[in-house]
């Protein structure tokens, strides 16, 4: 068995297709029908996390038996999804084993980042992770179906930038959005009730997968920093968060569990939402709100603005904290407003408000920086088309 492989039974669930199951191998009884995609998960997912293996390294590491390990290695080869690399070094008599590794070559996904003000992001990523290309559309004030349209065009713009067979499109968007894709409410977008995989999926002509922007951070956070309880903050249009517990995603009952930008914070008013109410965590904190507040509080004022932000933040933050005995928060968004001034008055207000000692309770920013909405969406797709985290 390679180093470090992990030891499964032919009882351990594959993850689920709704990738916000993803980051929790779970192990769950598996009915007779789901066997074999199941084992089909277990190959892929050893590859994945183990890199080249041979094939009875394979049955070791899932214990499945080697005749189904070498039955899904074969139909795998045949769709292009696994690759030999030729033989292993001898170390014992007899004939060497053969590599085999994921077609990491074979296969690109389009990640598309629609969080933004005024511009549409995206890129395209290999399936290690690896960003190898970018792009960016201005699309100014365009709601409704303009901006619809601003994404279609980036997806189709991606696509043709792939030299590789385009595995799928992931989209992390603002707003409620359901497994099913259909964004329920994105206000600054213009968008209700628009069924955005269906629509993108028609235009693309492939695979399409699509999440709250928030949750999809949570997704890249979850993978690559390794704690199970996580509190992720998206600052960008909108304000939202993406929340796990034990290792799990949470989605909630109308796929709205994050959506703190919306909750009134205080009772002493504060700036007009785009919803019509006073005092939402979105009017002090969205970042199209941020700049015009420190533009018209004139000279000298900006760090009492972002200091006000960050203690609303910290506010609404605060019985979150409580409820899920979160130890680390991540603030993802633009850096020079959120580093610093305001990720330090949230960190101080969660103190205040919370059974925080000092040493225990960590906020900072995301390690990937511009990239963690499109390195999420990748992973969206990863899990949705082959079934592995």
């Amino acid at each position: 068995m390679p180093a470090g492989a992990k030891v499964r039974s032919d009882a351990a669930v594959a993850l689920p297709r709704d990738a916000f199951a993803m980051g929790a191998r779970r192990r769950e009884k598996t009915l007779p029908g789901h066997a074999r995609a199941h084992n089909r998960t277990l190959v892929l997912q050893t590859l994945l996390d183990e890199g080249p293996c041979s094939r009875a390294d394979i049955a070791r590491a899932t214990m499945l038996t080697r005749v189904t390990v070498s039955e899904l290695v074969a139909e795998l080869l045949g769709e292009g999804l696994v690759v030999e690399l030729g033989t292993r070094d001898a170390a014992r008599p007899g004939k060497p084993a053969t590599l085999l590794d994921l077609a990491h070559e074979g296969f690109d996904v389009v990640a598309l980042d629609l969080s933004e003000p005024q511009r549409f992001r995206g890129a395209v990523v290999r399936l290690d992770g690896t960003v190898v290309e970018r792009l960016e559309r201005a699309i100014g004030d365009a709601t409704g179906d303009a901006a619809l349209a601003h994404a279609i065009e980036l997806g189709r713009a991606l696509v043709a930038r792939s030299a590789r067979t385009v595995l799928g499109v992931g989209v992390g968007t603002p707003g409620i959005v359901d497994a099913e894709g259909v964004v329920h409410q994105a206000p600054n977008l213009g968008w209700h009730e628009l069924p955005l995989r269906d629509r993108l999926a028609d235009e693309l002509a492939l695979p399409v997968h699509v999440a709250n922007d928030a949750n999809i951070a949570l997704l890249a956070e979850l993978t690559s920093s390794g704690a199970e309880t996580l509190l992720v903050v998206r600052i960008g249009l909108g304000v939202g968060a993406g929340i796990a517990v034990a290792g799990v995603p949470v989605r909630g009952d109308r796929s709205a569990a994050g959506e703190i930008g919306h909750v009134t914070i205080g009772t002493d008013g504060g700036p007009r939402c785009g919803c019509g109410r006073e005092g939402c965590l979105e009017a002090w904190l969205a970042a199209p709100r941020l700049r015009a507040a420190i533009e018209q509080a004139g000279p000298g004022e900006r760090e009492r603005v972002l200091e006000e932000a960050g203690r609303r933040l910290g506010i609404a933050v605060a019985p979150i904290v409580g409820a899920i005995d979160v130890r680390r928060i991540v603030m993802s968004g633009p850096e020079e407003l959120l580093a610093g001034t305001l990720l330090e008055a949230t960190a101080a207000t969660l103190r205040e408000r919370t059974l925080d000692e000092g040493d225990g309770l960590l906020v900072d920013m995301t390690s990937h920086g511009d990239d963690v909405v499109v390195r999420g969406a990748a992973l969206l797709v990863r899990a949705g088309e082959l079934g592995v985290s």
